[in-house]
């Protein structure tokens, strides 16, 4: 290594992810190893059994065919449970052979801090929102990447951002421990050219973490500001660190890190409900987009759904698969749930059947705030290492979006949002450089199967 040409940051980069590798494929043979003991438990249980078959002798008419009977059953049984363990093992390390078209179209660079949370108003005039630690939320238009308009109510980070259903409303969570609901009205610029940068998903090439974020360190110019909320729910001790809309938009629902989420009146400001059972802080909630379900996820490594469909009763089911932080677990529109941990996985989960999960994902890096799209099912995973990547439903990585020094995140990558009615920008991201990223996926292949 003396004699090497390569760069020491270069050299570091390529032994930290060698050593990967190698802990990846470590943790693989030694699973491998304990599935060969398993299956020779269970051979010479077999033969323990046949030997003793009513006393006879296995060498012998009908005992001999039944005992190779039993056995064959058995031993194809054994291959096909080793197979398929093995499979679900290494399906992190196989490449689909998908080829997905991820187009970076607009960057959208004002914030003078991190973005925790990315969303897309579901009303015209679409607009994108994002909320960052600079204590302030923003409006942008995803055609133009042009600021419309600045919340500045807040006194502490912005946690989180989520537009009302059906009215120009947006719902923002704090850590001023309040969450503000405002009402914004924004003229769409007219459209500009869109820059043509595209490349393989799979594709990188590394940067110097010294690289800065381009633009003004000051904010975006000529983008107006508003102070004041329509109305501010209060009750929380501690950080607001997500909210949401139930479905209709009558009821909004809040995360803290005091342990409880709340349910609240939004015309009255009320608190209806005070959901507690977290043992420690929590860090996300999401609600149901047709029913009255919440889930709410924490850093006791649990995530809880919440029943509100009947009045008169209010159920409650704690789910423990993540040996982790729960960074996130979000509703698909079928009766799925999707959770994302700490733990570096993540988890599909079937709402009928929640004991154990239908799929798992395994990563090399904490897992953020995850988002499905509705059409095509797929999953967007934004990482700690600065990636994005997206599965499907059953687990299989499709693509990685492509990150360079000329294009992609810099920093973490705290959330990702699906907005598949846009021509152009169906997936939005944001991290801690301080921009959110609009990019174009096409996955060919399963459009053809939709």
């Amino acid at each position: 290594m003396e004699d090497s040409k390569l760069p020491m940051s270069v050299r570091s980069n390529l032994l930290d992810l060698f050593g990967q590798i190698e802990r990846e494929f470590e943790n693989l043979y030694i699973e491998n190893i304990e599935l060969r003991r398993e299956i020779d438990t269970l051979n010479d249980r077999l033969s323990a059994d046949g030997q003793t078959v009513e006393g006879g002798d296995l060498t012998k008419g009908a005992l001999k065919t039944k005992a190779s009977h039993s056995t064959s059953q058995l031993s194809q049984k054994l291959k096909t449970t080793y197979k398929a363990s093995t499979s679900k093992i290494v399906s992190s390390f196989k490449a689909t052979t998908t080829r997905a078209v991820c187009q970076l179209l607009r960057e959208y660079v004002g914030h003078r801090d991190g973005i925790w949370d990315v969303s897309v108003s579901r009303t015209a005039p679409v607009v994108l929102g994002t909320a960052s630690a600079d204590h302030s939320a923003m409006l942008w238009s995803i055609e133009t990447g042009k600021c419309l308009l600045k919340y500045v109510g807040h006194a502490g980070s912005v946690n989180s951002i989520k537009f009302h259903p059906t009215e120009q409303m947006a719902l923002t969570a704090s850590g001023d421990q309040t969450a503000h609901i405002w009402r914004y009205m924004v003229q769409l610029p007219t459209a500009a050219p869109v820059p043509e940068v595209s490349a393989p998903c799979d594709e990188e090439v590394d940067f110097s973490d010294k690289d800065e974020v381009e633009g003004d360190p000051d904010g975006p110019s000529e983008c107006p500001a508003l102070r004041l909320a329509s109305a501010t729910l209060r009750s929380h001790q501690g950080v607001v660190i997500c909210a949401d809309w139930l479905v209709g938009g009558k009821q909004a629902v809040t995360a803290s890190w005091d342990r409880a989420a709340n349910l609240y009146d939004v015309e009255t400001s009320e608190l209806v409900h005070s959901l507690t059972g977290h043992d420690q802080e929590l860090t996300h909630c999401c609600t149901h987009p047709t029913q009255r379900l919440v889930v709410t996820s924490s850093r006791d490594t649990t995530f809880r759904l919440w029943d509100f469909r009947d009045p008169s009763i209010h159920s409650v089911n704690v789910f423990q698969g993540h040996t982790d932080t729960v960074t996130s677990a979000v509703f698909t529109m079928s009766d799925n749930v999707v959770s994302g941990s700490d733990d570096r996985t993540v988890k599909v989960w079937d709402l009928k059947n929640m004991r154990s999960p239908i799929a798992t994902i395994r990563t090399d890096s904490a897992v953020n705030r995850i988002s499905v799209s509705v059409g095509q099912r797929l999953i967007a995973l934004p990482h700690d290492n600065r990636q994005v990547r997206l599965f499907d439903m059953a687990g299989v990585r499709l693509a990685r979006l492509p990150r360079s020094n000329r294009q992609g995140h810099r920093r973490m990558v705290c959330c990702t949002a699906w907005s598949e009615d846009n021509p152009s920008c169906n997936l939005f991201t944001c991290g801690f450089d301080r921009q959110a990223i609009g990019w174009n996926i096409n996955i060919p292949a399963l459009l053809q199967e939709k």
